[in-house]
């Protein structure tokens, strides 16, 4: 029982990681907190299908097709669907309708599906097309840049680009990377060390809530299958 996820990053400042997976004897697993909104390409007994996938705010059980695979484009935090905001993903998501093996439909147009080394160049061609679009100053302010207008307009533009204060951004950030180095076997004493959590009882709470494990379970690879690459290494 087993989803097989390959996770790698990405040089675009548009995308946050590309992903596949294949399902193996799985018909549900964990979801796990995300800033992210995501294109997801999968295929299952000779069908073919494209979802829009949201950020998620906390943990969950999702159902999964056994014997799918599956490509996926987690876009970076801040970017957005001009059809679509972001914010209006929160927690959900969207099947495209009129989907081929070869291509789907988005913002109007068909665009030609991609494999995992082609996730670039369409998320190149969505952008120049403008049907994937981010407010500026928001990607200043993830880049580290201080923009010349007050903190209530940052947190006001950067919730209405997200969805998530820059808090709730970052304690997603933190805890995912608090799972990926337990699973690592980093003891939950050296994560809360690592990551400023304030005790082990703090780091506990964070992951319950969005990663739906144990410090000893993601030590110990129990609990089920989860939608999290946690063979990806961590330079955090």
């Amino acid at each position: 029982m087993a989803l097989r996820f390959e996770t790698r990053p990405s040089d675009s400042p548009w995308v946050d990681s590309v992903w596949t997976c294949t399902s193996e004897h799985v018909t549900e697993m964990t979801s796990v907190a995300t800033p992210c909104w995501g294109l997801v390409f999968w295929q299952r007994e000779g069908a073919a299908y494209v979802s829009v996938t949201g950020p998620e705010t906390k943990t969950g059980t999702a159902p999964v097709p056994e014997g799918a695979a599956f490509v996926g484009i987690q876009f970076a935090v801040g970017t957005s669907l001009r059809a679509v905001p972001t914010p209006e993903l929160l927690d959900r998501g969207l099947e495209l309708p009129d989907v081929t093996h070869r291509s789907f439909q988005l913002d109007g147009l068909r665009w030609e599906t991609p494999g995992p080394d082609d996730a670039e160049a369409l998320v190149d061609r969505l952008v120049r097309a403008g049907a994937i679009v981010r407010d500026p100053l928001v990607a200043e302010v993830l880049r580290g840049g201080r923009p010349d207008v007050s903190g209530r307009t940052v947190e006001r533009r950067f919730r209405a680009a997200t969805g998530f204060t820059q808090g709730a951004v970052r304690q997603i950030e933190r805890v995912r990377t608090a799972a990926a180095l337990l699973a690592a076997d980093t003891t939950a004493t050296e994560v809360v060390a690592k990551l400023d959590y304030f005790d082990e009882p703090h780091l506990a709470r964070a992951l319950r809530r969005y990663v739906g494990r144990t410090a000893r379970q993601l030590r110990e690879g129990g609990g089920g299958a989860i939608a999290l690459d946690l063979d990806q290494p961590t330079t955090s």
